[in-house]
């Protein structure tokens, strides 16, 4: 067996060329002999985690300890062979870094990876590496998932230690990781889930989220009916459900106001100490988390109870949510400030049914949507279920898989 070497031709820019991180995994284990990556918001002992903002890389010292998620990897058999690019300091969804550039989307090279783990997926997509970590917070795992085609899953909220990681915000903050092939996955979340706290159940129900796929574009809609149907048939007993007794958007709405205040506490010493240099974009969403008053965050708080409550009961024991990961495939590479923030709205009314009720959410990357120049991109189905169920997810994804081969 040899072990995986640093990436040299990083055809892709999806690592970081600035910092010689590696760590080579132990010669026995599960995943001994596979290469991973790990987006620079991961800690590596006597390397400085760079957050994707160099002013960040700049004014920090090196970690001293790996992240308890990398360690584990290694442990377990597998290498690190660098570090990836991120969002700066996990502010994004589309992969579009203003310091270091924009991964390339090997599966729709003219379209943006999705972030905040754009490198993480690009490795993965582009076969750098057979697998990558990432963190969820807004859909970070889950959108870059779906726009690249792989497999990702943003576990239940605290499943995995978040030891050693650069932190956006805290009560929505995860780590998952993508991956091409399922049964390379499921081998992947053995050894992070760990089985603890394992919920054993095997869905009995299935709820179509009616106002989640109103959502999304027609055609992403009408590519995902045949995976639908697929899931249908394992599962058989199929409710359609609107998920909100108000809205999505309203839903969405209170995500902001607490992630973003959060976001705004994890740095705020450090913005008025540093004064760094930011995307606009990026700059906006600090300058909004900053005046959220306690009073809009109390208000968030409530609702985001009754989120939990309203998601608890859909699920129960018994059931996985059904829904479009994303509304869309991805976007094409350049688009403009407005284009984006509008569809990072839209994004997020579909990514915030998981983060406000802290349930896992895997992504499966199973369609294909057509796009006027004849070509097509990738688009993914995601499934929702109780927390704790994580398992549960990733071993519906595997009879997917064997039920379509």
């Amino acid at each position: 067996m040899t072990t995986p070497q640093r990436i040299t031709n990083d055809r892709l820019n999806a690592f970081c060329n600035d910092t010689e991180a590696y760590l080579s995994g132990s010669p026995t284990g599960p995943l001994a002999g596979l290469a991973f990556a790990a987006k620079d918001i991961l800690d590596v002992a006597g390397h400085v985690t760079g957050g994707g903002n160099p002013d960040w890389k700049a004014t920090h010292p090196p970690s001293e300890r790996t992240a308890w998620v990398v360690q584990t990897l290694v442990d377990a058999g597998a290498t690190m062979v660098g570090k990836t690019h991120t969002d700066e300091l996990t502010r994004g969804i589309f992969g579009e870094n203003v310091h270091y550039g924009t991964p390339v989307n090997a599966s729709a090279p003219d379209r943006v990876p999705g972030g905040s783990s754009s490198g993480s997926a690009s490795a993965v997509s582009g076969g750098l590496v057979d697998f990558a970590l990432g963190s969820d917070t807004g859909g970070s795992v889950r959108i870059p998932s779906s726009f690249c085609g792989l497999y990702g899953l943003r576990p239940t909220h605290n499943r995995i230690p978040l030891n050693g990681i650069l932190i956006q915000a805290p009560s929505y903050d995860t780590i998952g990781w993508f991956a091409r092939d399922i049964e390379l996955f499921a081998r992947i979340g053995d050894v992070l889930l760990q089985h603890s706290n394992r919920t054993e159940m095997r869905p009995q129900r299935l709820i179509l989220a009616q106002d989640a796929f109103e959502l999304a574009d027609p055609a992403t809609v009408e590519a995902l009916q045949p995976h639908v149907a697929a899931v249908t048939a394992l599962i058989g007993n199929v409710q359609n459900e609107r998920i909100s007794h108000t809205s999505l958007a309203d839903w969405a709405q209170r995500q902001l106001v607490l992630q973003g205040r959060e976001a705004w506490a994890s740095v705020d010493e450090w913005i008025d100490e540093v004064n760094p240099r930011f995307a606009f974009n990026v700059a906006e969403r600090y300058t909004m988390g900053r005046s959220f008053t306690d009073e809009d965050v109390e208000e968030a708080q409530e609702v985001r109870t009754q989120i939990r409550t309203r998601v608890g009961e859909l699920l129960g024991d018994d059931a996985f949510i059904c829904l479009p990961t994303a509304v869309g495939p991805a976007p094409l590479r350049g688009g403009t400030q407005q284009e984006r923030a509008a569809l990072q709205v839209r994004n997020s009314r579909l990514t915030t049914i998981a983060g406000n009720s802290g349930s896992p959410q895997i992504n499966l990357p199973l369609a294909q949507v057509p796009l006027p120049d004849g070509s097509s991109a990738p688009i993914g189905l995601s499934l929702i279920g109780p927390r704790g169920s994580d398992e549960a997810l990733i071993s519906l994804a595997q009879e997917l898989a064997q039920a379509s081969s």
